[in-house]
Formats: C-alpha cells, structure tokens, sequence
C-alpha cells in the first residue's frame, strides 16, 4: 500500500472518471438533492471538490517554487466559493470538475522530483509533499460516496479502502478519546489494532466497510462484533 504520488496518478485519474461520469448523470433536480453532508447538496459537494483539486495546485505549486502559497485564500474564502458555486447548472459542474481535474494533473506533471520533499502548509498544518496525490484521491473517493448518487463505499478500490483504513486508524491510535478496537478483515487474519487489543473487541468486515464506518459514512451495520456487543463509537473524523 503506497502513497507514493508517482504510483498514485494512475488511481486519482480512474477515481476522478468515475466521479465524472456520476456528475454527468445528474440533472438540475439531481445537483440540488441534499447530499450526505449535513447542510450542503450534491452541487456545494461538486463544487468543493473542484475548489480541492485547485487547492491541491496551490500546494503543489508551493513546493515546486519555494514559495509560500497557501491552499486557499482564507477559511472564509473557501466557505464563499463552495457557496457561491453550489446552485450552478450541472454542465457549469461538469466543465469546471473536468477543468480542475485537468490542472491539477498539470501541477503534478510539473513537479521536480526534488520538490516532493518539500513540506507545505494545509488548512490542519504542515504535510509533506508526498501526500498530496493520495490526499487529492481521498478527496474524491470520500466525497463521491457523499454525493449520494449511487457510488458506495462498497465500490472503492481495495487498494484505496486498505490505504485510508491504516492512515484513520494510525491516526486514532494517538488519540485519548479512543476507544480499544481490533479491526478484522473477513476471510483473513490480517488485523489492525487501536489501544489496548486486550480489552478491545473485534469489529470483522470488508476492508471498504470498516474505513467507512470508521469514517463516519457507514453506520456499520454489516459489520460484526466479537464478543456480542454494540460496536465501538470511534470520534469524529477530520
């Protein structure tokens, strides 16, 4: 399981036509459905995710030159342009998902091979280079599911769902506000563990069926708990 952004370009290309294809499908009633975030429809969605993928070339463009160009204006700005975004036609969607795409594409193809180890400054701190392809895939693997358009969690990658399953249970693992859990793979004996496996419970399912419940986009209801009991109640996700 890489993160390696040069491996990873292939996956934000696939992951990014299946997302296209289901913005193409929506009509004006479709764009303005709630989606599965609280307060914000299919089209603050599909215009976040536009503003993301420019985000992420302000970042890569930051570690390319050295300069300390932030990821967007200010909190407030993002705010305004999901906002402003939000009630446009869907071909406006459409076009300005393709267009975005297409630069971020473009900032990555830029990148020297040195700049990759540069650390830029994200709206929750430093991060390095590295993971910005794999923070731009999260983003649309995630969010797609959130259209709540018909993609699922079920329909992520295996590699993806193993990749953001670690990355969110390393995450919790250094939390205090963590409960004990061991995460159980069906038909395998690969497992992960947050705190203390002696007092935890094993929650067993498919690895893209944990990473959304652990996420946050799945109530876990085809997950199983041994010994009997309710699961766990992990803390929100970022």
């Amino acid at each position: 399981m890489t993160t390696d952004p040069l491996l990873l370009t292939g996956e934000v290309d696939a992951a990014t036509d299946r997302l296209l294809r289901t913005a193409a499908a929506l009509d004006d009633a479709g764009v303005a459905a709630a989606s599965l975030l609280p307060g914000w429809t299919r089209g603050h969605v599909l215009a976040h995710l536009a503003r993301n993928a420019d985000a992420m070339v302000n970042l890569l463009t930051a570690a390319r030159t050295g300069e300390p160009v932030p990821m967007y204006a200010s909190a407030q700005a993002r705010d305004a342009e999901i906002e402003a975004g939000a009630a446009r036609p869907p071909d406006e969607h459409l076009d300005d998902l393709r267009r975005s795409a297409d630069r971020f594409t473009e900032a990555v193809a830029a990148m020297p091979v040195e700049a990759w180890a540069a650390t830029v400054q994200t709206r929750r701190g430093p991060w390095p280079a590295t993971m910005l392809v794999w923070g731009r895939l999260r983003e649309v693997e995630v969010h797609h599911v959130d259209l709540d358009a018909g993609y699922r969690p079920a329909d992520w990658p295996e590699a993806f769902a193993h990749r953001l399953l670690h990355e969110v249970a390393d995450g919790l693992a250094a939390r205090a506000d963590v409960p004990p859990m061991v995460l159980r793979f069906d038909g395998s004996r690969h497992e992960v563990v947050v705190g203390d496996p002696a007092a935890a419970p094993t929650v067993t399912g498919s690895a893209p069926e944990l990473a959304a419940w652990l996420i946050g986009r799945s109530p876990g209801t085809v997950l199983t708990v041994t010994p009997d009991g309710p699961l766990p109640q992990p803390p929100e996700w970022i």
